[in-house]
């Protein structure tokens, strides 16, 4: 499966995206409001199994994030499942590159990643989890159309949740947002 906007392509990871995600995750602007200044390479292989897990169960999963122009693999924007509040949720999670960041990148990506939850997917309800100081992502999640429904604790950070409905979604299309 593979998505594509004017600048980007969105694909599924593959076992051979360790080596680039590993020079992603020990990139410490990269990590911001993660909790951590970098992972492993054994903490990044884990992340990617998990994607790869979830893909290979046919489970809304992450796409590698590849910029057109230099073909560079420069984030990853999709589908996380995470549990909120006690109740489980999928989220759309986006983290790029900080040489790529303020171009609107990551509000192109997310774009993509929710149309194709709705239209393709037929998901009822996404979420966007983001640190209150995550000004940049909040933006990203408000261009997206999502809404703020309430503010929580999740692994142990306060946290923004954003969310969007599939009938929000289809009042957004019809009306040529």
């Amino acid at each position: 499966m593979t998505l594509q906007t004017p600048r980007l392509v969105l694909r599924l990871f593959c076992e051979n995206d360790l080596e680039r995600l590993v020079k992603l995750f020990t990139n410490p602007g990269f990590m911001r409001f993660s909790g951590s200044n970098g992972y492993t390479r054994e903490q990044t292989g884990e992340v990617l199994e998990k994607f790869l897990r979830w893909k290979r169960e046919r489970l809304p999963s992450p796409f590698a994030v590849i910029d057109r122009s230099s073909e560079a693999l420069i984030g990853y924007c999709g589908f996380l499942h995470q549990e909120v509040d006690g109740i489980d949720e999928i989220e759309i999670a986006y983290r790029l590159h900080p040489d790529f960041w303020n171009r609107g990148l990551a509000t192109e990506a997310a774009r993509a990643i929710r149309d194709h939850a709705f239209r393709d997917l037929k998901l009822q309800r996404v979420i966007s989890l983001i640190h209150p100081d995550n000004h940049a992502s909040r933006r990203v999640a408000e261009k997206n159309g999502m809404q703020l429904e309430k503010e929580t604790t999740f692994k142990d950070f306060p946290t923004e949740v954003f969310t969007m409905t599939q009938p929000k979604w289809r009042e957004l299309a019809n009306v040529g947002w």
